[in-house]
């Protein structure tokens, strides 16, 4: 019993864990079908046809965490189409979900249902597995006590593809106590 208690306070896991990670997999189909919604597809087709230098991106980055003050570019990001569609999701899925955000093919933020904290995401396990250089891939991170929204969290990451191409990717971090 012991042993059970100490591995989930380790792990950081909620005392029902697993059966919560058991929930996240139940939510799998519906979070595919996100990574698939026409407003979503089409927000990030639009984004990477703007061809970006990745130095702009990095610029752009540097400018969004340098404050938390919400720039008119914030909120070009926070009230894109995509992260209308987000919502949609978010409003079906209710609390389990703490937060969700979309991103290009370089890893820029197309949209988000909140402010991260950063705005290019392309350095990142998530990305980096979702889009695996225009494979494509799932990933699903430990759980872990997410500080911002003050939950147990799952990061899951899947591609967004056009047809079969993938084009950008999509993270959801799913609130464990809230499944």
């Amino acid at each position: 019993m012991w042993t059970i208690v100490s591995l989930l306070l380790l792990t950081q896991l909620p005392p029902d864990g697993a059966a919560q990670l058991k929930k996240v997999d139940a939510l799998m189909p519906e979070l595919r079908r996100l990574a698939r919604d026409p407003g979503v597809v089409r927000e990030v087709k639009r984004q990477n046809a703007q061809r970006v230098p990745l130095e702009t991106i990095r610029k752009l980055d540097a400018e969004w965490t340098a404050t938390p003050a919400l720039t008119p570019f914030k909120r070009k990001v926070l009230g894109s189409t995509s992260t209308r569609s987000l919502n949609r999701y978010r409003e079906q899925l209710g609390r389990a979900v703490a937060e969700a955000f979309i991103m290009d093919n370089q890893g820029a933020l197309v949209g988000a249902t909140r402010r991260t904290s950063d705005y290019w995401q392309g350095d990142e396990a998530k990305w980096r597995a979702a889009f695996n250089g225009g494979r494509g891939g799932e990933l699903r991170e430990k759980p872990f006590f997410d500080e911002s929204s003050q939950s147990y969290v799952v990061q899951v990451s899947l591609p967004v593809k056009d047809g079969a191409r993938v084009i950008g990717a999509l993270t959801v971090s799913v609130s464990l106590l809230e499944l």
